[in-house]
């Protein structure tokens, strides 16, 4: 009789035995061995705001849409239940939210609609890295979906130190330098304007400005990824790097999952920079990206695409409007978040930033935040968290955690800070 196959780890990619990966479903584990422990650390969407019944509505409405294009009931039977377009269906619908909300204007065919905004990161940095000395630079502390994304293809991420009011354009210009010194190419720098994830920061019209100045002069494209930009404590507008891009040199990354429901899983990609070939014929970078995507996913599904249409459709084109119950509740969460963490810890030696808006808040512990106490804070004393250390590069957060407040009712946010205090000041 044969033996049965045997694989070894250490032969496996990189990405397999990714430790960050690792250590993200480790928390996943975790979660799940203690169900009644209060999650401050899960940052997707408030359960409550998703209704099953909204989407045959916004199905329906799309629909309607179709027949007012004049497509006939075949044709529009066709359009949600075959492949489709490599692009997607919805992108001019998409260009008219971001004309409305953010003020960006671009064409429909800038518009790549993908399986959320995680493939969009994983097209944008395949399409920009062509070969194994270029590389991508990314404000550090890193949302790991990106560091991930960069560890399947191949492609080195390098860290831009942020400071407590976010990334500064003289250190990109640093790092960039230092890059080039080593013999390698930075082409693009990764980037959440918007109350980022993990840090919460949230940085200055006059900062953003700066950036796009310094990106230019070092020949950088920016990925700009938004997924909390509708999430602020108050209404000051905060305009997307990508409507203050004068030179095209922003690649927009967006999703709906916050904003709408995650498992619709759409996602978006806003390229319009101008692409020529050998022969001078122009097209724009979405369409030439297009060729990434048809090889990862075909197309995003039609009938996903189809839901989020019909929403954009019934709420005027704005995610603002559409969102205002969930603008009130985040404000809330956060608000009070801040306001137990104050409760709890004043006078201590924990200490916390005070973001502007968005789902997160990094606490300063005084202990080594490690994998083990986050283990000691499940098992025993009923909180969850996020070890900073997740979103470093090469090393770093060791003594840092992240809050989340997005998920839970404000009530389980207070308890949660009163059993981490237990944890962290015993």
């Amino acid at each position: 009789m044969r033996d049965m196959v045997t694989l070894s780890r250490e032969e496996l990619h990189t990405s397999v035995v990714d430790p960050v990966s690792a250590s993200m479903n480790f928390l996943n584990e975790v979660a799940s061995r203690f169900p009644s422990a209060i999650s401050l650390a899960a940052g997707r969407p408030f359960d409550e705001f998703h209704s099953v019944g909204d989407i045959d509505k916004h199905i329906q409405a799309y629909l309607t849409h179709l027949r007012e294009r004049g497509l006939g009931p075949a044709q529009s039977r066709s359009l949600l239940t075959q492949y489709g377009r490599t692009n997607g269906h919805v992108g001019d619908l998409i260009a008219r939210m971001l004309d409305v909300d953010e003020n960006i204007q671009v064409p429909a065919a800038a518009v790549m609609v993908t399986t959320g905004c995680q493939e969009a990161m994983v097209i944008a940095l395949r399409g920009l890295c062509a070969g194994p000395d270029d590389v991508v630079l990314a404000a550090e502390p890193c949302y790991v979906g990106l560091t991930g994304a960069a560890r399947i293809l191949g492609v080195e991420v390098v860290g831009v130190p942020e400071s407590e009011d976010g990334l500064r354009p003289e250190t990109v210009r640093a790092v960039a330098a230092a890059t080039r010194s080593r013999g390698k190419r930075p082409r693009a720098l990764y980037l959440v304007p918007n109350f980022a994830n993990p840090s919460g920061v949230s940085l200055p019209v006059t900062t953003r400005r700066a950036l796009l100045a310094a990106a230019a002069d070092e020949d950088l494209l920016i990925l700009e990824d938004d997924p909390y930009g509708l999430f602020g404590l108050d209404d000051e507008p905060r305009p997307t790097l990508k409507s203050l891009d004068a030179d095209q040199r922003v690649i927009y990354l967006g999703s709906f999952a916050k904003s709408y429901f995650p498992g619709a899983r759409v996602g978006y990609l806003v390229a319009d920079q101008p692409v020529v070939d050998a022969a001078g014929r122009h097209t724009l970078l979405a369409e030439e990206l297009s060729t990434v995507k048809s090889m990862l996913t075909v197309n995003t599904s039609a009938l996903s695409q189809a839901v989020v249409g019909g929403m954009l459709i019934d709420s005027g084109f704005s995610l603002r409007t559409a969102n205002q119950a969930k603008i009130a509740f985040y404000r809330h969460n956060l608000a009070t978040l801040l306001s137990a963490l104050q409760r709890y810890f004043a006078g201590t030696p924990v200490h916390w930033n005070s973001p502007s808006g968005g789902f997160f808040v990094v606490v300063d512990v005084p202990v080594d935040a490690s994998e083990e106490l986050l283990e000691v804070s499940a098992s025993e004393h009923g909180v969850l968290w996020t070890p900073m250390r997740f979103f470093y590069i090469n090393g770093g957060g060791e003594r840092a955690i992240r809050l989340s407040c997005s998920a839970i009712e404000p009530e389980r946010i207070d308890e949660g800070v009163r059993r981490l205090a237990g944890l962290l000041l015993r």
